[in-house]
């Protein structure tokens, strides 16, 4: 089969398009034919080595098929079904191998490329909204990068569970992007704080969901009501510095959390709680997936390099 390979850590230009030996799938596996994998901004960090993992790596966590073969010990998923599944290394391949407690059964009608745009953000998006922070009805909400995929499944589930949202953006066209996925309000990056502050009449939000990092970080601390939760889930613009903790104290007994997905699917059932709930949104209609690109997998390099130049909107995807 085909993949793309990480041999050495760098730049995009270390991505190969290669052949691997056909997996096969061992006890507790499935063994899925890709139809879509997802593009995501830890596909970089593995790829950089900010993530160090064993090298050569096929990187990728995230997509979509249909399942070819089981191994022993898999009752629950069958050859013919249609699975997607998040946080399975190998993703950016013609054929993946995927722990069967990690396989997600797609709706009936639901696209593949759709589950692989939405299954990796969407489960993050559905924690951050429901776990990491309630939101409540009522409360204001900051989302950064609001128009990347992310951002605008975490604007939608924000409108779902009733905040007022603020979103920041880069451009124009982003700007109208946030507002159809539900944005109240859109500002840029540019003075956000004392933007959100005269949105709010000086209070500020709730809660605040950061993936960019570094260049937002001081500004999303100020940005926070006393007591507020700043959720960091990323650092699309490089890693926070230190910080002396005493400044959540100043700010007015903030919260600052930085989750990860593993801590909440930690068992299947809640895995399947999730994934039911945004998928069958997906499904509804309830929430949109805007796939802003489809790249031929051997064009990955290309994709990582849009990713990271922030010339996209939405969701990319390769397909095999």
């Amino acid at each position: 089969m085909r993949a793309i390979v990480v041999p050495a850590y760098g730049d995009s230009s270390v991505l190969e398009y290669a052949e691997r030996p056909d997996p096969e799938p061992g006890p507790g596996e499935v063994l899925v034919e890709v139809a879509a994998t997802g593009v995501n901004f830890i596909d970089v960090y593995h790829r950089e080595g900010r993530y160090p993992m064993p090298l050569p790596l096929v990187p990728g966590n995230e997509g979509a098929g249909t399942v070819t073969a089981v191994g022993p010990g898999v009752t629950d998923v069958v050859p013919g079904d249609r699975v997607a599944w998040a946080s399975v290394m190998g993703s950016y391949a013609a054929k993946v191998v995927v722990p069967a407690e990690k396989a997600v059964r797609l709706p009936e009608g639901l696209a593949p490329d759709l589950a692989a745009a939405v299954l990796l953000q969407g489960l993050t998006a559905h924690y951050l909204t429901h776990s990491t922070y309630a939101i409540r009805s009522g409360d204001d909400v900051l989302v950064h990068a609001a128009a990347g995929g992310m951002g605008l499944l975490l604007v939608q589930m924000a409108k779902l569970r009733g905040a007022r949202v603020i979103g920041t953006v880069s451009s124009a066209e982003k700007e109208k992007l946030a507002r159809q996925a539900g944005a109240d309000e859109v500002v840029g990056y540019e003075g956000f704080t004392e933007a959100v502050k005269e949105i709010t009449d000086g209070a500020g939000v709730h809660v605040v969901y950061d993936g960019v990092g570094a260049t937002t970080f001081d500004g999303s601390l100020a940005s926070l009501r006393p007591r507020g939760m700043m959720a960091l889930y990323g650092a699309a613009s490089g890693p926070v510095p230190p910080f002396d903790p005493q400044r959540l104290n100043a700010g007015g007994s903030l919260f600052l959390t930085r989750p990860t997905l593993a801590h909440y699917t930690a068992t299947r059932e809640e895995l399947l709680s999730r994934a039911n709930d945004l998928l069958g949104w997906v499904a509804s209609g309830a929430v949109k997936v805007h796939i802003s690109q489809r790249y031929p997998l051997a064009e990955a390099r290309r994709a990582h390099d849009d990713l990271e130049g922030r010339r996209t909107t939405g969701k990319l995807l390769l397909i095999p």
